[in-house]
């Protein structure tokens, strides 16, 4: 049941019909992780906290800098140097008590993907890097979790759904991100942020998109981007989607499987690390 100050705080999606009393309990029962407390989870944290998300796990084992303020509004200048984690906890805490976060200040990896995964009902990926965005889809597929998945561009950034452990309604598997994207870009043809730089403000537009589709998914309400990826142009001020299927060559649930655990990700992760 809700509380009469619940009742006050989510007010506004209380008249909502899609959303009401029950969509609304719906949320304050749900258990949403994101894999990054940076330029994406950043606004994805405050609007989920803001919407009444029952609880909240976070994933990130970095640090705030001053370089990071620009975009990771989740964070202030007295944070820094603070943990990431325990920095936007701390934000959450005072913008909704009424909301519990769950701190993971580790790196996502192999041997900690599944346990970590599996005790929520949806994941957001905000990370950074190709080796944890393919860890995240795997563990997602193992563990039968529907993941809501984001990148940035300097200017630009993306947005689909993954519920690769279900079909779909002509009764083919769902795609996963590895049918999106078969294989990373080779080393060094993608410059990481600190090199190719950012607007600040497009990570919270698509942080914020990120958490749309996270309480779309939640609530049972409006068209799912399963097999649809939304495309944000900043320097256009355009937006666009495309339509991409399941490939039944992909290692992950394709015809004939290559994976069954998370396994060949340790190497990934030595590689990545050196």
């Amino acid at each position: 049941m809700l509380t009469p100050d619940e009742i006050e705080r989510y007010k506004r999606h209380l008249v909502l019909k899609e959303i009401g009393g029950e969509g609304q309990q719906r949320l304050k029962s749900a258990r949403v992780i994101v894999v990054g407390a940076g330029g994406l989870g950043s606004p994805l944290l405050l609007y989920l906290a803001a919407a009444g998300i029952g609880s909240i796990g976070i994933i990130d084992d970095d640090r705030v800098s001053l370089d990071n303020l620009q975009r990771q509004v989740v964070h202030d200048t007295a944070s820094v140097g603070e943990f990431k984690t325990r920095s936007a906890a701390g934000l959450i805490e005072r913008l909704n008590p009424q909301v519990e976060t769950r701190l993971y200040t580790t790196r996502l990896i192999a041997e900690n993907a599944l346990n970590i995964i599996r005790d929520y009902d949806i994941v957001a990926d905000g990370s950074d890097n190709f080796a944890t965005r393919y860890l995240v889809n795997d563990a997602c597929y193992f563990a039968k979790v529907p993941l809501v998945f984001a990148a940035l561009g300097s200017f630009d950034g993306h947005l689909t759904t993954f519920r690769a452990f279900e079909a779909g309604a002509d009764g083919k598997p769902n795609p996963s991100y590895r049918c999106l994207f078969p294989e990373p870009p080779p080393e060094g043809t993608v410059a990481p942020c600190s090199e190719a730089g950012i607007l600040g403000a497009v990570a919270g537009v698509m942080g914020t998109l990120q958490a749309v589709e996270i309480l779309k998914e939640l609530l049972g309400v409006g068209d799912s981007l399963v097999g649809k990826l939304l495309i944000y142009d900043a320097l256009e001020t355009r937006f666009s989607q495309v339509s991409y299927g399941w490939d039944p060559e992909n290692p992950l649930n394709g015809t004939n499987p290559r994976f069954s655990d998370l396994s060949h990700h340790r190497k990934a992760f030595a590689d990545e690390c050196g």
